[in-house]
């Protein structure tokens, strides 16, 4: 039980991620935390962060492939993550529309993500990619409410590429510029952390605050909607 608690442990750990797993490890996380239920928890943009400090690493670790092909099979397993997100929310959504509601399930949530992916379906799989938890999510979502499958293709694959490719270039050329950068690792992990998740926080935060309207208010929009 113990060892599993400190492999757990380990793949949290971007630094040992990249010096114990290589490349395979890497794709087989962001593949996870990109569609999966279970990858919810891994550190998806604190790892490509430190695969581009480390690119010279996993560039050797792989036959000396160049630097561009890694980052290209890393995006190209975010975008067989989301695919397969898609596709488990794609087979389990009809049976969740057609579930009675309870006290933990309410249909209404589903029209309203239905409503919500139709309105901004192609922004919000793009937005995804950025934001921790709600990237894991997002696909299985959008295939829950039937979103079109060429629209999210679409921005499945430009979320993908633009947020591998923007994190790996970022510590790659960072580490250039800063080669004591490596030094400061946990800090910079720490940093990247909460500059991802804030967003989603205060989303959080500020979606429990709710404005109730005037009673009068209402009431006389109620009247004119009659009179309408």
């Amino acid at each position: 039980m113990d060892q599993i608690l400190e492999f757990f442990k380990h793949l949290i750990n971007p630094s040992w991620i990249i010096e114990h797993g290589g490349l395979y490890l890497l794709l087989a996380i962001i593949f996870a935390e990109t569609g999966l239920f279970i990858g919810f928890f891994l550190p998806g943009d604190s790892l490509l962060f430190v695969a581009g400090i480390y690119s010279a690493d996993l560039c050797r670790s792989f036959f000396d492939m160049p630097f561009f092909v890694v980052m290209l099979l890393i995006a190209l397993a975010g975008v067989l993550g989301n695919m397969v997100g898609f596709w488990f929310g794609n087979k389990s959504g009809p049976l969740l529309f057609k579930k009675k509601d309870t006290f933990f399930f309410k249909k209404k949530h589903l029209h309203q993500a239905h409503d919500f992916f139709v309105r901004y379906g192609g922004g919000a799989i793009f937005l995804a990619r950025f934001l921790p938890i709600i990237r894991t999510f997002a696909p299985i979502v959008a295939g829950m409410v039937q979103m079109d499958r060429k629209k999210f293709m679409l921005f499945n694959v430009i979320g993908s590429f633009s947020w591998v490719f923007s994190m790996m270039l970022a510590g790659h050329y960072l580490d250039k510029f800063f080669p004591n950068l490596k030094n400061h690792l946990e800090l910079i992990i720490l940093v990247i952390i909460v500059i991802t998740t804030l967003p989603v926080i205060i989303k959080l935060i500020s979606g429990k605050v709710k404005h109730h309207p005037d009673p009068d208010q209402s009431e006389v929009t109620n009247t004119s909607d009659t009179t309408l």
